[in-house]
């Protein structure tokens, strides 16, 4: 009788119990779900693409999106549509197509564009500002303004940012700029880095990896005749610092990097240093109080060399700047 009694009473407790578990399970729901997301953790989150509709606009904003991902399958040596590029995707630059955080997405692209921009001294629209992508980082000829893939990718960049706010920059957009070193970044540190963490994506000689299409690549060059240009936004050693930092080597994150500060400056110095296209915008910073402090080619307001404006030390520089 009492192991009847003891028996009851242990079962009680645990229907007890499962009912507690079913009244809490729901309540994650609310509770705890929501700071696992991006917008949440990482600032900006791009829209889902898989929710467009299937009319023509959402195709168009799907091929836009395709033109940037595998850019060299439309516009590379070897592209279906033309042949104005060097072989590498936009994505290449700015990853995931342009919605992955710290690593120049297209978030703020709607909301701030047009928008007068430093470097050209004049009102940019968003189709300037592909074009000039076009003609640097893929070291490439521009598209008309009116063509097909023009307006394609218009509409993607426009669809990813739609949620943007007018004039704002949502958290994540760009780079996040990394604090100066206290000496020149050093190539020869650099290619030590290089060799250590970088060669086994993108080749010994900076070559990249070739794709089995052969019309593009799997691991861009970074290097060489087929990489971005000296006219490149990542041929500055903030912008591509501060990118590989942030993003390489692979599985590198925001908030998980895998390189030192030191690290990434020199590595940067290291591919930078590198021979590649030469093309030079001689419009470019027409004012040059404007000019950035690590652009490498003069002329300058100030009398540092260009090969200090290439490397650093960079904070004498800013120092006499400001």
């Amino acid at each position: 009788m009492n192991f009847l009694k003891t028996s009851w009473f242990w079962a009680g407790l645990l229907f007890l119990g499962l009912i507690a578990v079913v009244l809490f399970a729901k309540r994650p729901e609310t509770t705890f779900s929501k700071p696992h997301t991006t917008t949440a953790t990482n600032g900006w989150q791009a829209p889902d693409i898989n929710a467009l509709p299937d009319n023509d606009n959402g195709a168009q904003i799907r091929y836009g999106h395709d033109l940037i991902a595998q850019t060299a399958l439309y516009l590379g040596p070897k592209g279906r549509v033309a042949h104005i590029s060097n072989g590498m995707n936009c994505q290449n630059c700015h990853l995931n197509a342009g919605t992955q955080n710290f690593s120049n997405p297209f978030s703020a692209v709607a909301s701030t564009y047009p928008k007068y921009r430093d470097r050209s001294g004049r009102v940019e629209s968003i189709e300037f500002r592909i074009n000039d992508c076009l003609m640097r980082s893929l070291n490439g000829k521009g598209l008309d303004s009116l063509s097909h893939e023009m307006r394609a990718m218009v509409a993607y960049l426009k669809w990813i940012g739609k949620d943007v706010p007018k004039g704002k920059k949502p958290k994540g957009s760009g780079l996040d700029p990394l604090p100066f070193l206290a000496r020149a970044a050093d190539p020869a540190k650099g290619k030590i880095v290089y060799q250590q963490k970088c060669q086994s994506c993108h080749g010994a000689s900076g070559q990249g990896v070739s794709a089995t299409n052969a019309a593009s690549f799997v691991y861009p060059p970074l290097w060489g005749e087929h990489s971005y240009n000296t006219g490149a936004g990542l041929y500055r050693l903030f912008q591509f610092a501060a990118y590989v930092k942030n993003n390489m080597p692979f599985g590198a994150t925001f908030s998980k990097p895998q390189l030192t500060n030191e690290e990434a400056w020199d590595v940067a110095a290291f591919v930078n240093s590198q021979p590649r296209p030469q093309k030079h915008f001689s419009s470019d910073w027409p004012d040059l109080s404007k000019k950035p402090i690590d652009f490498p080619f003069g002329p300058y307001i100030d009398s540092f060399s260009e090969t200090q404006h290439k490397y650093g030390p960079f904070a004498p520089m800013a120092k006499k700047r400001n």
